[in-house]
């Protein structure tokens, strides 16, 4: 488990290490083309600045995406309760609970790390799941922040969202120059209009397949760590089993922070195409019934 948590905190170094190379490509690329080579360190300040806001304030981003609220024990004591029983247990700081209000059952953590982390569950997660089922859920998510999974979902999300931005405003300008007639700032546009796509195509597709490569694993991770922390590995197969069962993607889905969440929020149905960012529950159940022998 420590080895794992330190995989975790070496992936984050490349990951950055990967993501600032190639972002350092394409301001280059785009000072070459420009004439202004300063204008490649504007850019990199520029993403340098977006990547760590969103690494800061990530958390924040995510609750208001989702839509979710947050609670006191009052507001809800069955979930708080069961939040509070795990950090207790693992000697962890209590994390701000959320609640969203939405029919799908699903449940997702955030934050930089342990001390600034949040975990909300849906209504309809809370509806169905019994408490067994519900303590191996937040166990999962308790196991992303005890496992530093959320600083590195931040990062990647902070980073892919920033090319992102890159490839519009890069596209933004190429219109901008192309309305011109000197022909030099035409074939800008054109050059900028190839950045845009480039950084469309790695925002866009190779984004996402890190992400979800990423995700992957660092879900078979939780699993187990929710199984390790509740040492009752079939309250969390069985509530897996049913959010398998529901099968309908939630109100206010975002494929964004779609690795955010225990179950995919977007196409549950659709755990095994190329960019799902959750192995196949049915795998994920295996593996937790081969766990339950040992407890």
């Amino acid at each position: 488990m420590y080895s794992a948590i330190a995989a975790n905190k070496r992936n984050t170094i490349i990951i950055i290490a990967l993501f600032v190379g190639l972002i350092g490509g394409l301001a280059y690329w785009w000072g070459q083309v420009s004439g202004n080579g300063s204008s490649a360190i504007l850019i990199i300040g520029f993403v340098a600045i977006y990547a760590l806001v969103q690494y800061w304030f990530a958390a924040y981003f995510a609750v208001a995406m989702s839509g979710a609220i947050e609670i006191q024990k009052s507001d809800n004591p069955r979930l708080w309760r069961t939040v509070e029983n795990i950090a207790i247990s693992q000697g962890m700081p209590m994390p701000k609970v959320y609640i969203i209000e939405d029919p799908a059952p699903n449940a997702f953590a955030t934050g930089r790390d342990p001390k600034h982390a949040i975990v909300a569950a849906t209504t309809g997660l809370l509806a169905i799941m019994d408490d067994q089922e519900l303590e191996g859920v937040m166990a999962h998510e308790m196991g992303h922040v005890k496992n530093y999974d959320i600083r590195v979902s931040t990062i990647v999300f902070g980073l892919v969202s920033a090319i992102g931005v890159l490839a519009d405003f890069a596209i933004r300008m190429a219109f901008f120059s192309g309305g011109r007639r000197d022909s030099r700032d035409n074939n800008l546009g054109a050059v900028l209009i190839l950045i845009g796509i480039v950084g469309w195509i790695v925002a866009a597709l190779i984004g996402p397949i890190v992400t979800a490569a990423v995700s992957r694993q660092r879900e078979y991770l939780a699993d187990a760590t929710g199984a390790e922390i509740t040492r009752y590995p079939d309250g969390l197969a069985s509530a897996l089993k049913k959010l398998g069962e529901y099968g309908r993607p939630m109100r206010r889905a975002s494929s964004s922070m779609a690795h955010m969440y225990i179950a995919d929020p977007v196409k549950p149905g659709l755990v095994e195409r190329v960019f799902s960012t959750h192995p196949p529950i049915p795998k994920r159940i295996e593996r937790l019934q081969q766990m339950g022998g040992k407890y």
